[in-house]
Formats: structure tokens, sequence, C-alpha cells
């Protein structure tokens, strides 16, 4: 009987992995032949360059650091979801090689809704600028535009707005969302510890109204910007300040008609966009249909950028975008990047390297692990530079402080030096769904930090002195790597964000330039070392394992530890999406941070 038993159970056991292997195999070529199909339909529909070009920027929607592959999920493969957001370096580079290209006679732009910060906006209007001196026409239509939106059209030779539409440009700001309330309601209280008159990232946790410092920095930054944004579009428009102060702050000019537009002479002419085709073959002298309108990708601009790995002589170009963290799959993984960094310092053909920073920082434990690393790649007496982008900020600017330049863009937002110790007390909210805790221990600290009990008085103290020695280092490794004093860093600590243009008067950072102006200063600096003819190559890898994508999505499971059941429980009582996710991120989030406020700075 027993025999039997074990016969039976080893045939379902091995039935069931069959089963499995089966099932994955039929998923797998489904998956290579959605694949398939996708790539034919790609090549039947390629757009190619030839006489008469028009090159098209779609700019709708998000724009990203980066190119990226399409996400390989199955769910987005069976609903033909093969889609990738704009890359900043994707858009550049086509601009680029469209100024070079005598087919390409013209850029197109289509401003429809987008969604990036104003040092991303910057870099490629500046790109836009470059273009025009290749004596070519840019040419800009929107159905309605916001600042985001008219800051790059400004540039064009020609802006064109729908008769029906209008512009939404009103200024700079944001709205900061306040949980305090919210946290209260669901029986969550955050016990803070910090150090910065200005580290205002905790305020949304322990307080329902923004403090008078963290309103001021905000009223400087934003202050900064709009300045330097309007001046732009003055000078690109040829009206005056004054004349583009008053439409903007006295005549609401979103609820303007386009017309009105047109007579403060904020765009040329109100049109609809079927006539746009006829409009630029006219600029180009040709008849409509002998019009090439292409995408970026027939520039090359969705090519993998920098995959030259076996140079024998590289400039590496390292990435570090997102949130800094010690686990998660997106944003700055230190266990991921620390890798990278090293292999990179002990590769011969590495000869120096340009580290991308795109982020608001975080974990303090994260970015100490990647300030050490690129310690160690400087030791190997390779040139180092950092390029700031959007943000580089509390955790974003503790890793970029020691390069031997940095370069920032005007917008970037950064500085923001100091820590915060967060950890949320859900005793209340334990109680609320049952649950209820019994301690028993050898020693008083054994269950610190707890989730289900408020610190003491003694532990908090300790967590005090624990923060300011992170500050006090975080302060001394700005003062090693800025060559100031540490008397000045405090100065301008504090936690307080600057913009990049203040930045530079601070010394916090070294010039005002672009990505590529770092890669140009790294490359001069190699060849007076010896070394000729770099490659620039992009660093992480974007290696797609598909086989752990399949592997993930056949996985199911969820942790039963209290962290998840609390934030599980937590979450479902907040039915608002965004707010779930911040009082999910509260739980997930290492307690010492070194994170600017959450304010994004959108346009």
């Amino acid at each position: 009987m027993l025999k039997k038993f074990f016969l039976n159970f080893l045939s379902s056991f091995v039935g069931a992995w069959v089963a499995l292997g089966l099932f994955c195999m039929a998923l797998a070529i489904l998956i290579f032949s959605l694949i398939g199909k996708a790539g034919m339909s790609a090549l039947e529909n390629a757009e190619t360059v030839k006489s008469n070009t028009v090159l098209t920027l779609d700019l709708s929607g998000e724009i990203v650091e980066r190119d990226q592959r399409p996400d390989l999920s199955p769910m987005k493969l069976l609903n033909g979801d093969l889609e990738v957001p704009m890359s900043l370096s994707g858009l550049i580079s086509a601009v680029r090689r469209a100024a070079t290209d005598k087919n390409v006679r013209m850029i197109y732009l289509k401003c429809n809704g987008v969604a990036a910060a104003p040092a991303t906006l910057h870099a490629l209007r500046d790109e836009l600028l470059e273009f025009k001196k290749s004596n070519k026409k840019i040419y800009a239509y929107s159905d309605g535009m916001g600042l985001g939106d008219y800051y790059v059209a400004s540039v064009a030779d020609s802006v064109f707005l729908n008769p029906a539409g209008s512009l939404y440009v009103h200024g700079m700001g944001t709205a900061a969302l306040y949980f305090k309330g919210l946290l209260d309601k669901i029986g969550v209280q955050m016990q803070v510890v910090k150090v910065g008159t200005f580290k205002s990232a905790v305020e949304p946790y322990i307080s329902n109204e923004m403090s008078t410092p963290a309103r001021a920095q905000l009223d400087t930054l934003y202050g900064n910007m709009w300045s330097f944004i309007s001046d732009e579009i003055c000078r690109s428009r040829k009206i005056t300040q004054a004349q583009f102060d008053t439409v903007v702050s006295r005549d609401v000019l979103m609820l303007q008609e386009a017309s009105f537009a047109v007579e403060k002479h904020l765009v040329d002419k109100a049109v609809y966009e079927r006539t746009m085709d006829l409009r630029i073959a006219d600029a180009l002298g040709v008849e409509k249909k002998k019009v090439n309108f292409v995408g970026p990708s027939a520039l090359g601009a969705d090519a993998p950028f920098g995959v030259s790995y076996d140079s024998s002589s590289q400039i590496a170009v390292l990435y570090a975008t997102g949130e800094i963290s010690e686990s998660t799959k997106t944003g700055i993984n230190c266990s991921i990047l620390v890798p990278v960094i090293t292999d990179l310092a002990d590769n011969d053909k590495v000869k120096g390297l340009v580290l991308r920073v795109n982020s608001p920082g975080g974990s303090v434990f994260g970015s100490d692990l990647i300030g050490e690393a690129l310690n160690y790649f400087k030791s190997k007496g390779k040139p180092f530079a950092v390029s700031m982008g959007d943000y580089a900020a509390s955790g974003g600017y503790w890793i970029s402080c020691q390069a031997d330049r940095i370069f920032a863009d005007p917008m970037t937002v950064t500085g923001s030096i100091g820590i915060f110790g967060m950890i949320p007390n859900a005793s209340a909210l334990a109680q609320r769904v049952g649950v209820t805790p019994q301690f028993v221990s050898t020693n008083p600290e054994v269950d610190f930090p707890s989730l289900l009990r408020p610190m003491t008085e003694s532990q908090l103290a300790e967590m005090q002195k624990m923060i300011e020695r992170g500050y006090d280092k975080f302060v001394g490794r700005v003062a090693k790597g800025r060559k100031i004093s540490d008397a000045r860093v405090r100065q301008i600590a504090e936690g307080r964000v600057w913009d990049g243009a203040k930045a530079l008067e601070l010394k916090l950072v070294d010039e005002m330039g672009s990505l590529q102006t770092a890669i140009d200063w790294v490359q001069n600096k190699v060849a007076d070392g010896g070394s000729k003819n770099c490659e620039v190559v992009a660093y992480p890898r974007l290696d797609n394992d598909f086989w752990a994508i399949v592997s993930q999505s056949l996985q199911q499971g969820v942790s039963d530890g209290i962290r998840q059941t609390l934030m599980k429980e937590a979450v479902e009582l907040v039915p608002e999406a965004e707010y779930a996710e911040e009082v999910k991120m509260i739980f997930l989030r290492r307690p010492v941070q070194a994170r600017m406020m959450p304010v994004k700075v959108n346009m």
C-alpha cells in the first residue's frame, strides 16, 4: 500500500512538472511569435530618410532619461503593448543627426502634453537651438500648450495653435500633499528624527501644512526657475519680460482664445492641424505629397546607445536614475550599481567615467555604498565627472559630490544636504484590524525598531545621535569633495534644495553643461593621458532576462510577515490610488533616508 502511495505521489509530482514545463514552452512559443509578428510589422512600416524629410517629434507623455528596451512581460505582449517612452538621449540623438543629414530639411514639433521636469526640457530645447544653426527651420503645433510644451515650442521659427485651443501658461508651482490626517485615520504615527532646518521631506507625514522654511525654499526654487524659463521664452518670441508677465499674471491665458495668444505675439497663427502638412510643404517649396515625415527612429534614435562593450578604449556613461535603495527592481539599487562601478574601475578598457545622476536621493545606506564604490573608481586614477539631470539632491548629491568635475543644468534641483530617520508606529492600526501584540524578550531593544509600539525616549535620543553622525559624515564628504570648509558646507546645507544656477554660485557644482559637455570633458582628460578615440558606452547594460520574466509570471505567494500584513490593511483603508501608493512606501522604505522633499517640478 505504501509503495503504491509513493508511486502515485511520484507520478503526480513528475506529471505536474511536465505540465509546468509544457506550459512554459507553450508560453515561450506564443511570446516569441508575438515578438516576431511585432518585428515584421515594424519592418513593413519602417520609415526611411530620403529627400525632403521632416523629422517629427511627437512630444506627448513622459520623457525618460535613457533609451529603454520594451517591457517583455507576458501580459503586455499578449495585449500587444510594446511601446517604450521617449528618452532624452534618443530625442537629442535624432535632433543632432537631423542637423547634419542633408535630406532632413525641417523639424516639426507636435506639442501635445509633454511630461518632464525643467532640466530635461531645457536640454532638449538647447539641442533644438543648436539645430537652428544649420539654417533649417522648426515648426511647432499644438491643440493646447502647457508650460512645458510652450517652453520647447517657443524655440520654433513658427508656432501654430489650434483656433479652439489655448495656452495653459500660468507660471510655476506645485501642490504638495500632506498625509498626517490620512495617517491618523488609518492609525499610523510617524516617528521622526532629522537634521536640517530645511529638511522638509518628513513634513507631509507629521504635519497638515507646509512649514515656513519649506515654503521659503520652494519660493526661491520656483522663482529662479520661472525667471530662467520666462527669459528664454521672451528672447525666442522677441517680446519683453513685462509684456509676458502681464499676460501670464493678469489675463489668465488658459481662459483666452487662440486669437488672443496671436495678438500678444505668443504664437504666430491659429490654424487647424489638418493644414500643417501643406504649410510645411510650402515652407520647403515642394508639393505636399513629396514631404517625407519620419519619427526619431528613422534617424537611429531608438538604436541602443553606446553598446560597444568590447571596445578596447571606452568612456563609460553610468546612469543612476530614480530613488536610491538596496533591493527594489526600479530606481537605483545599490546592490546592482556597486558591482558595476567596481567592474568599471577594474576594467582596463574603461578610461574614464561620467555618472549621469537623476535622483532625489533615498537610502543613506545605499548612498554610502555607491559613494564608496565611486571613491574606489577614483583611486584608479581615471577621470570621473558627474552630469546632473532633473534631480541630484540629498542622496543624489551624496554620490555626486566627490567627482573630479560636476556639470549641472541651470534648472537641476540639487543640494538638500541632510538626512532623517522615520519609523512608522502602526500599533493603532494593528488594534484596528484585530492584532494584539504580546512581547517576550531577553533584552529591551530586541524588537527595535518595532511597528507595533512607539519608540521610547532613550531610543529616540539614540536615533537622533545616529542621524547627527550621518549628517556630519555627509557634510564631511561634501567638504572634501568640493574643497570647501566644513563650516561653509553647514551654512548652505541644512537640507535646503537649490537650482543648478544657484548651486554654481555656491560651488556645489563646477559648471553649467549637458551630458555631452561632461563626456567631452572626460574625453579631453583621457586624451591628455595618452588615450584617444574612446567609444562612449552606456552602463548598466540593458539586458532582458526573458526566462526570469517567464518564471516570475508563474510564481505566486505573498510574504505573511507583519510588515506586509499591516501594509496591506493600511492600503485597503485608502481608496485613492495615489495616496495608497504613498502609504505603501512608508512601510517599504528603510528608516534612515537622504531624500529631498516629495515635490516633483514638472511643467
